[in-house]
This record gives C-alpha cells, sequence and structure tokens, in this order.
C-alpha cells in the first residue's frame, strides 16, 4: 500500500515501480527521438518539404504501427511479443551512432522505424497500466508516473545535447532497455487474457467513446496551430527572453498539473477537471483576442497565457493519454482503445510542420484567436454530454469517508481540551 499526501493507494508497490520505469522507457525514449529526430534535421539544414516528410512518417508511423501492434498483441504470446518489441527498440536505439555521413534518405528511414519501434508496444504498456489500476486510483497512480516520466525528459535532453552519437546512441537504447525490467517482471507463461471480439469500428461507434475523443481530437490540433502563431508572433517582436523564459517555466506548471490534477480526477471526477481545463484555455485565448493589437506590450497577458496553457495541457496529457481510455474499455479490448485514442496526439504534432512563415504572416492574429476560442466552445459541448467515468457512488463514498475522518479528529481535540 503507498500512502501519503495522495490517501491510501491500493497498489502493489512492485507494481507501480515497474509502470513507473515502463513510463521512462517508453515516454523518455519518445521525447529522446524527437531531439535526435530534430538535430538530425538541422545538421542537414533540411528543407521545408523534407522537414514535413520526416515528421510525417514519424507520426503516421506510429499511428499505423499502434494499430498493428493493438491487434497483433492479442493474438500473439505476450512474453514473446514485448521482448521482441524492446529488443527491436533497442537495436534501433542504435543506429545513430552509424550515420557518419547523414542523407535525408537516412533520416527518412531512420525516423520510419523510430515510428515503428515506438508505436508496436505503445498501445500494450497503456493496457498494463489500465490493468493495474482501478477506476478509484487511475488518476493519482498515473499522475505519479506520468510526473516521474516527464521528470526525466529534461535529464535525458542532456545526453542528447553532448553531440556525441556514440554517447548518444549508447543512452537512448540504455532508456529503451529499462523497459526489459517490465518484461522479466512478468510470469514467464503466457497469461491468458479475456477475449473481447470488440473490432476498431465496434469502438468508435460506441456514444461515450466517441464524445471524449471528439474533445481530444480537437483540442491537440486547435492549439498547436495556435502556438506556432503565438511563438512566431513571440519571436518577431524580438521578445526571445519571454519565450525562453516559457519554455522553462511552462514544463513545471504541466508537471504540476500532472499530479494535482490526478488526485482530482479520483476525488471529484475526471469530467470537472477537464472542463476546468476548457473553460480556463478558452478564456485565455479570448484574453488574447481581446488584446491582439498591443500584445507586443502586454508580456504580462503572454505570461497568462502560457500558464494556462501549460495547465491545459497537463490535464488533457494525463487524462487523454492515460485515464479515460482505460475506464471505458473492456479488459481484453484496452490496446484498441488506446490505439485509437492516441492517434490526435501524433497528428497534432505535424501541424506545427506544415505552417510556412508566409503562411503565418497572412493570418490575422485576432481572428486568429477568436476562432481557436470558437473551436474550444465546440469541443466543449461533447464534453457536456459525456458521461462521468468516475463512479458516482465511488465519489460519495470517498467524500463520506473523508466527512467521517474529519469528525474524529474534531472528537479528538474537544476530547483532549476537555
Amino acid at each position: 500500500m503507498l500512502n501519503g499526501i495522495f490517501g491510501k493507494i491500493n497498489v502493489n508497490k512492485r507494481d507501480f515501480l515497474v509502470i513507473i520505469l515502463l513510463f521512462v522507457s517508453v515516454f523518455g525514449w519518445y521525447y529522446m527521438a524527437r531531439s535526435i529526430l530534430t538535430n538530425f534535421l538541422e545538421l542537414t539544414s533540411a528543407t521545408y518539404e523534407e522537414n514535413l516528410a520526416v515528421w510525417v512518417v514519424f507520426n503516421f508511423s506510429i499511428i499505423g504501427s499502434s494499430i498493428i501492434g493493438a491487434t497483433l498483441s492479442s493474438r500473439l504470446n505476450n512474453n514473446k511479443f514485448l521482448y521482441g518489441w524492446t529488443l527491436f527498440g533497442v537495436i534501433v536505439s542504435l543506429l545513430p551512432m552509424m550515420y557518419y555521413s547523414l542523407t535525408f534518405i537516412h533520416i527518412f528511414v531512420f525516423a520510419l522505424l523510430l515510428g515503428i519501434s515506438f508505436g508496436l508496444g505503445m498501445p500494450y504498456c497503456l493496457k498494463h497500466f489500465a490493468d493495474s489500476t482501478t477506476v478509484e486510483n487511475r488518476g493519482r497512480i498515473g499522475g505519479v508516473s506520468f510526473l516521474v516520466a516527464n521528470a526525466s525528459v529534461p535529464l535525458l535532453g542532456l545526453v542528447v545535447q553532448t553531440g556525441d552519437w556514440i554517447i548518444i546512441s549508447l543512452g537512448f537504447s540504455l532508456v529503451r532497455a529499462i523497459g526489459l525490467i517490465f518484461v522479466f517482471s512478468r510470469p514467464q507463461k503466457n497469461i491468458v487474457e479475456t477475449k473481447v471480439t470488440e473490432s476498431f469500428l465496434s469502438i468508435l461507434s460506441d456514444k461515450s467513446f466517441f464524445l471524449y475523443f471528439i474533445v481530444w481530437f480537437l483540442f491537440p490540433l486547435v492549439d498547436r496551430f495556435e502556438s506556432s502563431l503565438i511563438v512566431s508572433q513571440v519571436s518577431s517582436n524580438l521578445m526571445e527572453d519571454l519565450l525562453f523564459t516559457m519554455n522553462m517555466v511552462e514544463p513545471l506548471v504541466a508537471a504540476v498539473t500532472i499530479l494535482v490534477a490526478g488526485v482530482l480526477c479520483d476525488y471529484i471526477g475526471r469530467k470537472k477537471v477537464l472542463l476546468f481545463g476548457f473553460a480556463s484555455l478558452g478564456f485565455a485565448y479570448a484574453i488574447l483576442g481581446f488584446f491582439s493589437e498591443s500584445l507586443s506590450n502586454l508580456s504580462l497577458v503572454w505570461y497568462f497565457y502560457f500558464i494556462i496553457d501549460a495547465i491545459a495541457w497537463g490535464i488533457f496529457l494525463l487524462i487523454f493519454v492515460l485515464i479515460i481510455w482505460g475506464d471505458l474499455s473492456k479488459h481484453g479490448s484496452r490496446t484498441k482503445y488506446y490505439a485509437i485514442g492516441s492517434i490526435p496526439f501524433f497528428l497534432s504534432y505535424i501541424i506545427p510542420q506544415m505552417l510556412t512563415p508566409s503562411m503565418i504572416e497572412n493570418i490575422v492574429l485576432d481572428t486568429a484567436f477568436s476562432m481557436a476560442a470558437l473551436f474550444l466552445f465546440v469541443a466543449f459541448l461533447p464534453l457536456v454530454f459525456a458521461p462521468e467515468t468516475l463512479p458516482e457512488k465511488k465519489m460519495e463514498l470517498r467524500r463520506l469517508k473523508s466527512f467521517a475522518e474529519q469528525a474524529k479528529k474534531e472528537r479528538e481535540k474537544f476530547e483532549q481540551k476537555n
């Protein structure tokens, strides 16, 4: 039992540690992969078309391979599947040390292999998280685990910044090899999963899934587009110090948000936390639109936006990457839920690559911010009709338990005084 400020969390300590290490090996590795690809493109002075092609193939290979992996993992021996996927990722991670003369073809193939080696097993890892948690503790366990994984990203980024491709490759493969702890921690015999015949089409036709998916589909696409405009606006007004500061502050704000949101998700429900994220971000865009004519002189408005944006991303990443699909899915179909649910996140990363400076210059800022607020409102509507996935009985029981504990403390204080 893990106790503390998060209350009692009904999860085995060993399983909890395995989840954390698994998240570091998967999400930490993913962000290292993005940094390495970015460095490769900079080293070769890639053109707009080459840059777009690399990020398109990287993200679409993740989407495609995750769908394939979700199908295969339910049919193959789990241990063999995980072992093969991890070893494939380790081998791909060693490839950068072999690139002495980079060409676009090298980077393109490398991006394809990175995407496949990530996507194949990603839904199964998220399924393991959902299987190891319950609806009552999934928020808190997800918040702590995701926080540790995100905290590892800056440290792993230092490895990439060394510029030594041998060190980078070894560190890259070592992070991926951590996933072997997960493989070896599982029973050697094949675990029989509950057989569920849900197809991808039947999952998409599920009303609850569809409503949450629409919300998640619109948010990252709109926000990535707007963020590209904002970064360009800030840079064009020579406010590099503000951008540098917020690049440092935003991850910290998002990290704290992930932790707090995880606790709140288990106490007040998922929908209320999501509604707060949407409402605050919509308000931030409305403020930007209102002051669009004089934004270059209003640093405080920019700080307000960046902080709210970080809070919103912390909430949405935690709930839509880890929690909600585990809540909605049945035990044997979770890989498919997570495979489909991850699509908007990876699609959104293509948006900034599609925008050229000339495109951004032709966009009127106040119109863009107003449209962002409108689209967020449209995304907000399905959330109103979506069901709360944390059972009302669980929330009521927790409130009664909290009330009883508070009454007990008050009684003890009264007895001490008398």
